[in-house]
């Protein structure tokens, strides 16, 4: 078991590349609609900032909805002239069409797992009885009939006689709990409206706990919603009479609250966070009546959370003085930290933790490689387990009487597949891998170092088809993140597979603000350190450049979300580094993100506008929606948002956009492609995120100055 709040990071997006002697000027026509100007000025600090665009973050009004109406026309307009597009759709489609399965769980007399037959635009989850065939349990693919609505958490009581789970429409973060009985799969009760940010833990077979937000004034898309609250919902009771369990003191505001039980349901642990970084952490005692609530960590120093326990012997994962974690012990009765008892040390590398069958796994990054090794609940080392290779693993995880438990393994070039392991002798077997037409042994994948602005090394993973030429030709896409302590480790993308088809390589730096060496690392990159993750991503554009993989005619530079910042940050810092910039669902308007929806909570990453004139003045000095200036040639830009997405409000894109649209000077063009009844991104139809990628990467190659596909270059690499 391992348990922890869920926390609405920013998440990252995948991607792809190409060939060609020379570029060509592209000569579609682009009339960009005229975005209207209406100036508002704030004073921040003693300083004038002018807003022409703030219009558009009114994302309820006509006017609105009129602009990205016109600026869809003008983008699909230019799409629809580029010669490949649906050559790339065609293909994609062709690769995305086999079947994939999830590892299983138990859930009383059934096993459960999820299965998309290849083109489903949700994945299904199906069960069987012992031997019996599989039947459907749950087809998100019918919750709606354009499947935009999303299964999200799903949850099964004690007994597993009964399941809740949490549907997403739109791909909003709002959700509906809806109860149904898991054996007739009737529903049993009225919906829960209005739950975001939450996990479902039931408590035996009664009830469950679960969080949300007040349902904010104004629009429920980009209203700012501060105060999360941990409810309890009891089965055969109305919504409206749920007790707050924590939360309900306006002068304790936390912006995330979650709540678990242990698995023998002893043990109700609460995580009270007032950013996507550093927890207080309490608990009770459920086996009491009317027991108090005892607090564990009273401060937010640190990432805390309760993994397992026996009896009232706690195990905690912490990064309290272990920036690369450790685990440790206390017992329930006085579980302060001057009590805790290392279990398994901090070590050079940083760890994350799973459990089941009595053992538990600790998963280590070395290099954003995984290495996993099993202890036993004594804190004896019992093996290593030899992962099929180097790459990324993940799983373990399952109840404490398991009797084998499931783990699966990726990386850039080999699809993910799924392995079935014995936890008493530590053999595994196959499970199910993928029958995909894509030939793993035909690409590599290397991991090289090199060196930023400051002096810090960084790594990176280069993967491209075997005998690309080191010609600076070949068409790159530089992918990164580097926030949020999110660690980007090597995996699979059908997308990916695509690009390198073509002959592309796809090159992944682990800058500084990712979690790949621990809490130092993240650290390395917020607030008043932020440009340390652009001057990363800007070397690692340059070491491809001076090793030649590729050249700025031929490089691509992308990122989603708190990666979305990257490439803006990055294209108006150096807009002669790359040719094509694509900026996904970013965060674009430094001075303003944290009035919007949960934005608050990102500031110990970004600090905000309000801390400080210094935090204000380093904020606007890299802000892409305040650094665009005029007569300055930027790449092609294509801007991608949803029109729903309420974690990064699309008007942050959509002021980017109109700043570039009316200050770019020179031929590239800058389009701005809105999904409609779109989010974030989880959830998103297959069907959608095909026609997605077609565009991106044909946007791409088009602007990198390709008539047709290229052919992969059949050269070996030369030294």
């Amino acid at each position: 078991m391992s348990k922890r709040l869920i926390i609405p990071f920013l998440f990252a997006i995948a991607i792809f590349a190409s060939c060609k002697e020379e570029i060509k000027q592209r000569n579609i026509e682009v009339n960009y609609p005229e975005t209207t100007k209406k100036p508002v000025t704030d004073t921040i600090f003693n300083t004038a900032v002018v807003d022409n665009y703030r219009w558009l973050e009114d994302d309820r009004s006509k006017e609105t909805e009129d602009w990205v109406k016109a600026e869809n026309a003008v983008t699909f307009d230019y799409l629809s002239k580029i010669p490949y597009r649906e050559q790339l759709k065609k293909r994609l489609s062709e690769l995305w069409n086999y079947e994939k399965v999830g590892t299983p769980f138990i859930e009383g007399d059934y096993t459960y797992f999820y299965k998309n037959n290849g083109l489903q635009n949700q994945y299904v989850v199906y069960r069987k009885k012992g031997d019996a065939e599989p039947e459907v349990f749950l087809d998100p693919n019918t919750f709606s009939d354009d499947a935009t609505t999303s299964l999200g958490s799903l949850s099964f009581s004690k007994d597993g006689k009964t399941v809740a789970y949490a549907i997403s429409e739109g791909g909003s973060d709002w959700r509906k709990i809806i109860i149904m009985d898991a054996e007739s799969k009737e529903i049993k009760e009225d919906t829960l409206v209005d739950v975001k940010f939450s996990g479902i833990s039931w408590y035996k077979n009664e009830g469950f706990y679960y969080s949300s937000y007040d349902k904010p004034k104004g629009s429920e898309l980009s209203a700012k919603t501060d105060q999360h609250k941990l409810y309890y919902h009891k089965l055969g009771t109305s919504q409206k009479n749920d007790p707050v369990i924590f939360g309900e003191k306006a002068s304790e505001k936390h912006r995330y609250v979650g709540g678990y039980l242990t698995e023998d349901n002893n043990y109700l642990i609460i995580s009270a966070s007032v950013s996507t970084s550093g927890n207080k952490l309490f608990l009770k005692d459920l086996t009491q009546p009317n027991s108090k609530l005892v607090t564990i960590i009273d401060t937010v120093e640190s990432d805390t959370y309760v993994t397992e326990n026996r009896g009232s012997k706690l195990y905690l994962v912490t990064n309290l003085n272990a920036p690369n974690k450790k685990v440790v012990t206390v017992d329930a009765k006085s579980p302060t930290k001057e009590n805790w008892k290392d279990f398994i040390p901090e070590t050079e590398n940083v760890l994350s933790l799973n459990s089941g069958a009595g053992y538990f796994f600790a998963e280590y990054m070395v290099d954003a490689v995984s290495k996993v090794l099993q202890y036993d609940f004594d804190g004896k080392l019992i093996r290593e387990v030899k992962l099929p290779g180097v790459g990324s693993s993940s799983g373990f995880g399952g109840k404490t009487d398991a009797k084998e438990l499931y783990f699966s393994f990726t990386n850039y070039s080999t699809p993910g597949s799924s392995y079935k392991f014995n936890p008493k002798d530590g053999t595994y077997e196959s499970y199910w891998k993928p029958s995909i037409a894509f030939n793993s042994d035909d690409y590599t994948s290397k991991q090289v170092f090199y060196t930023s602005k400051d002096g810090t090394k960084i790594p990176m993973i280069i993967t491209h088809k075997k005998g690309v030429e080191l010609n600076g030709k070949n068409p790159t896409i530089l992918y990164g993140y580097g926030g949020f302590n999110i660690s980007l480790t090597p995996s699979f993308s059908i997308a990916n597979a695509v690009w390198m088809e073509q002959g592309g390589i796809y090159a992944v730096p682990n800058l500084r603000g990712g979690g790949e060496y621990g809490k130092k690392w993240h650290d390395a990159g917020t607030q008043l350190k932020k440009q340390n993750v652009f001057d990363d991503f800007i070397a690692a554009a340059e070491y491809l450049i001076a090793e030649k993989y590729t050249s700025s005619n031929y490089l691509a530079i992308r990122g989603g979300s708190n990666g979305g910042l990257l490439v803006g940050a990055t294209m108006t810092q150096r807009p002669d580094l790359m040719k094509v910039a694509l900026p996904a669902v970013g965060v674009l308007d430094m001075l303003r993100y944290h009035t919007f929806t949960a934005g608050a909570g990102w500031a110990y990453d970004y600090g905000t506008a309000d801390d400080s004139k210094e935090m204000f003045d380093y904020l606007k000095g890299y802000s892409p929606v305040h650094n665009v200036k005029k007569g300055t040639k930027y790449p092609a830009t294509m801007v991608t948002t949803g029109d729903h997405d309420d974690r990064v409000v699309p008007a942050h894109s959509f002021k980017f956009a109109a700043e570039l649209q009316e200050k770019q000077a020179g031929e590239n063009p800058v389009l701005i492609r809105i999904e409609t009844n779109a989010g974030h991104g989880a959830g998103t139809p297959v069907a959608k995120t095909i026609e997605q990628y077609s565009d991106i990467f044909g946007f791409t190659l088009f602007n990198m100055g390709f008539d047709q596909l290229p052919n992969p270059p059949k050269e070996k690499i030369k030294s």
